[in-house]
């Protein structure tokens, strides 16, 4: 086991990890930027670093300041956390070749997942259903209207690189195409540096569903069910929960043996989520993210799984402390990602946390590095907390979310803390009758 790991991450996902870390007996680094230095994972950690300035890629993205760090640290190992460098090859090969661990998957299938034309044809053949498109990159419109004549309209054009809505286009009508193809190659080309585009159906009204898989060195795979992560805004989850209201035992039962089976075949290590667009009874595969999601907590919630634990175990080289047959889901887990915004326009709200009082009882879970005299800075994410609530059904899980929002307090800033409020009245959600447009509907339809 590791006697010491950075932690290449701020707030709440860094905080996160160091908590784990301690709870394992493995001491902690901090890399922090200058704007970070009163930060709560700094001040937690046992030793800390300034890596630079504010500027993103002047401390977190830097990655041979990083690499100092974990030197003069004598650090063994390297938790990307997510966001960042989590999902960087090159990084993970550069923490490899300084004869240190970076705690996720090889730099080979981080690089693999990394591109959705190679990840969609590698889990085509792993055995996992893939949404009806083009084979690989759409060079110029000619070659999209071919795709078009198998796939028919509506299409949505899509970067190979990157996410977050980004150099993403919807073509109805042939009219559209290649406009939609010029457009997205050039926003993901300015965006990723990577102008390879593809062409998938539009599904009209789906669920953003994912599996969560823990694989290991040893030959283990387990799957440790789904999340349903439906509610978005601008392509950016808002709410996540776990089960789906949308499946059954049954359904849950078959895409997680097919998503555990393909990932054996595939030979992944660490922790992974395979995302999916589920319509009328069908899954079609999207993505896979080689890291670890901000939304890992409901799954833990409702299997008693430490998922952080088991990625520092499994870069440790032991094996997987759970086995498929060993896993069981208890009741339902909703998690809010509480944002520095306002609730209705969503400008960013930076400045002096100066009131924060955290909900309690049995089943609410806060992870957040806030604290009362803390200064949200303007130039990271938004994302300044996570309230997650577990219920023994989704009926007690809302009816939990509901006292908890009540009594979480974050004085100084705007939050998106309203918006959840209201949502907890809307009908349609109270049923989980919704898609991954339904949020944006609904937001359009409150500001009338």
């Amino acid at each position: 086991m590791f006697e010491k790991v950075l932690i290449a991450n701020r707030g709440e996902i860094a905080l996160r990890i160091h908590r784990a870390c301690h709870e394992m007996g493995i001491a902690t680094v901090a890399v922090h930027s200058t704007a970070d230095r009163d930060a709560k994972h700094v001040l937690m950690a046992d030793e800390s670093v300034c890596i630079g300035p504010p500027a993103a890629a002047q401390s977190y993205l830097n990655v041979p300041a990083i690499m100092s760090a974990a030197e003069i640290t004598g650090a063994n190992a390297i938790h990307p956390g997510y966001g960042f460098l989590s999902e960087n090859a090159r990084f993970a090969e550069i923490v490899e070749s300084h004869g240190l661990t970076f705690i996720g998957p090889s730099p080979d299938h981080i690089r693999l997942m990394g591109d959705k034309i190679t990840a969609k044809a590698a889990v085509k053949e792993a055995g996992i259903p893939v949404v009806p498109g083009s084979d690989g990159e759409i060079n110029d419109p000619d070659e999209a209207m071919k795709v078009a004549k198998d796939v028919g309209f509506p299409l949505l054009v899509k970067a190979a690189a990157g996410g977050g809505g980004r150099g993403m286009k919807l073509a109805r009508t042939s009219a559209d195409l290649a406009q939609a193809v010029q457009t997205a190659r050039a926003e993901a080309a300015a965006a990723f540096g990577d102008g390879a585009v593809y062409l998938e159906r539009y599904l009209e009204q789906p669920r953003h569903i994912e599996v969560q898989v823990v694989a290991d060195s040893h030959g283990n795979v387990v799957h440790l069910g789904e999340r349903d992560c439906s509610l978005q805004r601008r392509n950016q989850k808002v709410l996540e929960e776990a089960p789906s209201p949308a499946l059954n035992a049954a359904q849950r039962q078959e895409i997680g043996e097919i998503v555990r089976k393909a990932i054996g075949k595939i030979g992944y290590l660490g922790v992974g989520t395979v995302e999916f667009l589920y319509e009328n009874g069908e899954f079609f595969f999207i993505e896979m993210n080689t890291r670890l999601q901000v939304e890992h907590p409901v799954t833990e919630m409702i299997t008693g799984l430490d998922l952080v634990r088991e990625q520092i175990r499994i870069a440790s080289g032991e094996k997987l402390s759970v086995s498929q047959d060993q896993i069981s889901f208890n009741g339902c887990a909703i998690e809010c990602r509480i944002n520095a915004e306002h609730p209705k326009t969503f400008v960013p709200s930076p400045g002096m946390v100066k009131d924060f009082h955290v909900p309690g009882g049995l089943g609410v879970r806060l992870d957040s590095a806030m604290y009362s005299g803390y200064t949200i800075p303007p130039y990271y994410d938004s994302l300044i907390g996570k309230l997650i609530v577990h219920g023994g059904c989704r009926k007690d899980a809302l009816r939990r979310l509901k006292r908890s929002l009540e009594e979480l307090v974050v004085a100084g800033v705007e939050t998106t803390i309203p918006l959840f409020k209201d949502l907890l009245h809307e009908d349609e959600f109270i049923r989980g009758e919704y898609h991954i447009h339904w949020l944006e509907d609904w937001l359009e339809k409150s500001a009338d």
